[in-house]
C-alpha cells in the first residue's frame, strides 16, 4: 500500500512540474498572465503531492514496512522512534526524497508570497523553478525510487547508519543544509526569469536578495553544526579537514556571500547587474554540483553517500544548467549597462567588489582543489589526493583579507571620499587592532597570522559596534530617548544594516576561533593504566579509573571512566566511549569535552583493554576559543532574521515586488537602459 501511494504521489508530482514548468515559461514569454492562475495551480499540485510522498515514506518507516525498499535499507524494529523518523535522509533514496518536499516547499512559499505581483515575471520564475522540479520528480521517480516494493519481504532491516544515529546533531544538520542547498533554487529562479523575459529592475532584486539570504541562512547554520558534528562526534581532534563534502557546502556560501553585498551596490549605484546575476546563478550551478558530490559516490567522505546510480543523470542535469545559464548570460549580458560607473576606487562600492573578487578566488581554489583528484584520475588513471595544505596556503589569506575588507567597507563613503574624514574614521579602528596584537603579544602569543588575524578582529570588531550603535547615540542626543529604546528604533529603521553587522558580529568570532584554535592548540596522547593512571595537559590531570560498559536500545558502548582535575582544584568525571552498532564493525567514538569560554579540554578513546590490568589509550587535546564558532550561530540567525524581516511597508505593498522598485520603471534588456 505505501510503495503504490508513494510512487503514484511522485508521478503526479512529476506531472505538476511537467504541466507548471511548460505553461509557465511559455506564457511568461509571450507575456499572457491569463495563463498565471494554472501555473499557480500546477505548484500547489507539486507541493501537496511531494509532501503527501514524504509523508507516506515516513508512515512506512513508522510502521516497519519492509516491503519497500527504502525501509529495507534503513529501517529497523530496534531503532528508536526518533531516529527511525530522521532515516529518511540516512541514506541516497530518502535524501532525494526529502529534497523533493523541500524544494515544492519553497516554491510554493515563493508563489504564495508574490502571487499578487507582476504575473509574467511570476509565470517566468515558477516555471524555471518547476523545471527543476521536474528533475527531481524524475530522480524520485526513476534512477532513485525509494517506493520499489521488496519481496520476499524481510522481517526487518539493518538499520540507519550509525554516524546518523550516534548524535543529536544529525537531527538538525542535514535539515539545514538541504534547506541550505535548496533554498538557492528561487534566486536561481528569479535571476533566470529575469534574464528570459529581457527585464531587470530593482524590482527584482528584492526577492533575489531576501530569498537568497533564506537560504544563505540555513546554509550557514548546517556549516556550522556540521563542524560541531565533527568535533562532537568524530573524535578526530577537529571540525574541519577540507573533506570534499565539507567544501560542496562552502562552495555555495562563498558566491551567496559575494551575491548578497553585490546586490547593495546594484540597489544603490545601479552597476554590476551582469556580475550579480551571474553570482545568483552561479551559486545554484554549485549547489547542483555538491548533491552530486555528495549523492553520487565518487568521493570518499564519511559525509557521502554510497556508489549510485544517479551520478550520471546529475552530471547531465549541472551541464544543461550550467550550459543554460552561460548561454542567457552571453544573450543578454551586453544589454545589461550599467547606470554610472564607480568613481572612485576607494569607496565602498570598490570594496565590496573586491570583496566579491576575493569571495570568487577562493571559491575557484576551493573547487579546483576539491575536484583535481577526480580530474586527475579520469584524464591520467592516477588518484591523488589534495590536502590541507594545499587549502590552507591558498584559501586562508584569501579568508584574512575578506576579514580586513569587512573592516574597511564600512569606513568608506559611497561615491567619491573626502581624504581628511576617511582618515578619521580609521584613527580608533585601527588603534584598537593595535591594541590587541600588543596584548596578545604581551600575553606571551607568538605567529604572524595568527597575530594579524587577531588584530583585524579588533579593528573590524570596533568599525562594526561603532556603525550599529552610533545612530542610537544619536538618537539619545537628540531626541532624549533611552538607549534600549534609541537601539530598537535605529535597528527597525535601518534593518538590512543592523542585521548585517550583527551578522558580522558572528563572523568576527568565528575567525578569532579558527586562529586560536588552529595555531595554539596542544594534542598529548597516552595509554594509562591502574600503574601509570596519571596525563598532565596544560595544567589539567586526567586520572584513569577504569574501562565501564554499557547498552541501550540501538547500541552497545565501553568508556574509559576519567577524572577530571582543573588547574582551579574543580574535578569532575569525564567518559570517551567507543559505541557499537549492530550494522557497523567498526566502532563509531564519541569524545569527552569539558567547554568553556576561552578553551575546550578534548580527550578521545583511542583504545582500550579490559579484564584484571585494563588500559586506555587517550587522545587529548586543548583547544582555544573553539566554542566560538558554535557560539556565533545567534548572531546569524538574528542577524539574518533582522536584515530579511519585511518592513511595514513591504508589507502594505502589493503591486510590486520589492517596495524600493515602486518609482523606479524596469530596465528593458531588448532596449538598453529605460
Amino acid at each position: 500500500m505505501n510503495s503504490t501511494l508513494g510512487q503514484a504521489f511522485v508521478l503526479g508530482g512529476l506531472a505538476c512540474a511537467v504541466f507548471g514548468a511548460v505553461v509557465g515559461i511559455e506564457s511568461g514569454l509571450r507575456r499572457r498572465e491569463s495563463t498565471f492562475p494554472w501555473v499557480l495551480r500546477a505548484v500547489y499540485g507539486f507541493f501537496a503531492c511531494m509532501v503527501l510522498a514524504n509523508v507516506t515514506m515516513e508512515h512506512a518507516l513508522i510502521t516497519h514496512d519492509f516491503s519497500v525498499k527504502y525501509v529495507s535499507l534503513v529501517g529497523s524494529r530496534s531503532t528508536p522512534l526518533v531516529y527511525t523518523m530522521v532515516s529518511l535522509w540516512s541514506a541516497l533514496e530518502g535524501s532525494i526524497l526529502f529534497w523533493g518536499a523541500i524544494l515544492s516547499i519553497y516554491i510554493f512559499a515563493f508563489a504564495r508570497a508574490h502571487r499578487k505581483e507582476h504575473a509574467r515575471y511570476m509565470s517566468l520564475a515558477l516555471g524555471t523553478m518547476l523545471a527543476v522540479g521536474v528533475f527531481f520528480a524524475f530522480l524520485i521517480a526513476g534512477p532513485a525510487n525509494p517506493f520499489t516494493a521488496v519481496f520476499p519481504v524481510l522481517p526487518d532491516g539493518p538499520g540507519p547508519n550509525p554516524l546518523l544515529q550516534n548524535h543529536v546533531l544529525m537531527v538538525i544538520h542535514p535539515p539545514m543544509l538541504y534547506l541550505g542547498y535548496v533554498g538557492m533554487v528561487v534566486p536561481f529562479g528569479v535571476a533566470f526569469a529575469a534574464l528570459l523575459r529581457g527585464e531587470l529592475s530593482t524590482a527584482w532584486m528584492g526577492p533575489l536578495r531576501r530569498w537568497t539570504l533564506i537560504g544563505w541562512t540555513f546554509l550557514s547554520v548546517g556549516i556550522i553544526l556540521g563542524s560541531w558534528w565533527a568535533y562532537a562526534v568524530l573524535g578526530w581532534g577537529g571540525y574541519w579537514a577540507w573533506d570534499p563534502v565539507e567544501n560542496a557546502s562552502f562552495l555555495p556560501w562563498l558566491t551567496a556571500t559575494a551575491f548578497i553585498h553585490s546586490t547593495m551596490v546594484q540597489e544603490r549605484k545601479h552597476i554590476l547587474k551582469l556580475w550579480t546575476l551571474s553570482l545568483a546563478l552561479g551559486t545554484f550551478v554549485l549547489t547542483m554540483l555538491g548533491t552530486f558530490m555528495t549523492r553520487s559516490g565518487v568521493f570518499n567522505s564519511v559525509h557521502s553517500f554510497t556508489q549510485s546510480d544517479i551520478g550520471p543523470t546529475f552530471l547531465v542535469f549541472i551541464g544543461i544548467v550550467l550550459f543554460a545559464s552561460i548561454a542567457m548570460l552571453g544573450l543578454r549580458g551586453h544589454l545589461l549597462v550599467a547606470e554610472q560607473d564607480i568613481q572612485s576606487l576607494v569607496s565602498r562600492e570598490s570594496a565590496i567588489l573586491l570583496n566579491n573578487l576575493l569571495f570568487v578566488a577562493i571559491t575557484f581554489t576551493v573547487l579546483l582543489g576539491t575536484l583535481y583528484p577526480l580530474i586527475s584520475e579520469a584524464v591520467r588513471g592516477v588518484r591523488i589526493s589534495v590536502g590541507e595544505p594545499y587549502f590552507n596556503k591558498l584559501a586562508v589569506p584569501g579568508g584574512v583579507a575578506v576579514l580586513f575588507l569587512m573592516g574597511v567597507g564600512p569606513v568608506l563613503p559611497w561615491g567619491r571620499p573626502d581624504g581628511a574624514a576617511v582618515r578619521r574614521q580609521f584613527l580608533i579602528p585601527a588603534a584598537m587592532g593595535l591594541l590587541v596584537v600588543g596584548g596578545c603579544f604581551a600575553a606571551g602569543l607568538r605567529g604572524g597570522l595568527p597575530l594579524l588575524t587577531f588584530g583585524l578582529c579588533g579593528f573590524v570588531s570596533t568599525v562594526t559596534l561603532r556603525e550599529m550603535f552610533l545612530p542610537a547615540a544619536v538618537r539619545v542626543r537628540e531626541k532624549k530617548e533611552s538607549f534600549p529604546k534609541a537601539i530598537f528604533e535605529s535597528a527597525r529603521r535601518a534593518r538590512r544594516r543592523f542585521g548585517g553587522y550583527t551578522v558580522h558580529l558572528g563572523v568576527v568570532m568565528v575567525f578569532a576561533a579558527i586562529a586560536a584554535s588552529r595555531s595554539y592548540s596542544t594534542h598529548t596522547e597516552k595509554t594509562l593504566t591502574f600503574a601509570d593512571p596519571l596525563l598532565q595537559v596544560n595544567g589539567y590531570q586526567v586520572k584513569f579509573q577504569g574501562i565501564e560498559s554499557g547498552a541501550d536500545a540501538r547500541r552497545s558502548w565501553k568508556g574509559a571512566s576519567l577524572l577530571l582535575t582543573a588547574p582551579s582544584g574543580k574535578t569532575e568525571s569525564l567518559s570517551p566511549r567507543m559505541n557499537y552498532y549492530a550494522r557497523s564493525t567498526d566502532p563509531v567514538g564519541s569524545p569527552a569535552v569539558r567547554t568553556g569560554l576561552l578553551s575546550d579540554f578534548y580527550v578521545s578513546l583511542r583504545a582500550y583493554t579490559e579484564g584484571a590490568n585494563p588500559s586506555a589509550t587517550l587522545s587529548t587535546f586543548m583547544f582555544p576559543l573553539v566554542s566560538w564558532i558554535w557560539w556565533s550561530l545567534p548572531f546569524f540567525v538574528i542577524g539574518s532574521l533582522i536584515a530579511m524581516w519585511p518592513s511595514r511597508r513591504a508589507r502594505g505593498a502589493v503591486a510590486t515586488i520589492d517596495p524600493i522598485a515602486v518609482a523606479e520603471a524596469p530596465v528593458d534588456l531588448n532596449r538598453g537602459a529605460a
